[in-house]
């Protein structure tokens, strides 16, 4: 297992319904974990990137419905 941590920039705040999203998506397959920053603005991503690239680990949180881009990009 090779673990890759990588941050996400929400694109609207957080509601109920998005910190239920968020909190389902590591049932995903290859995410180890998907956490809230401090700031409420951010994603941490935890994946496994012997199983999931980096483009598959995007369509998967847009497939949960989480409006998040990858930080910097």
């Amino acid at each position: 297992m090779t673990r890759v941590q990588i941050h996400y920039d929400l694109q609207r705040p957080l509601d109920e319904a998005l910190m239920s999203r968020v909190a389902g998506a590591t049932s995903l397959f290859g995410l180890t974990k998907v956490q809230v920053a401090p700031s409420l603005d951010k994603l941490l991503v935890e994946y496994d990137a012997s199983r999931l690239t980096l483009a598959q680990v995007d369509a998967a949180l847009h497939r949960a419905g989480l409006p998040a881009k990858r930080h910097g990009a």
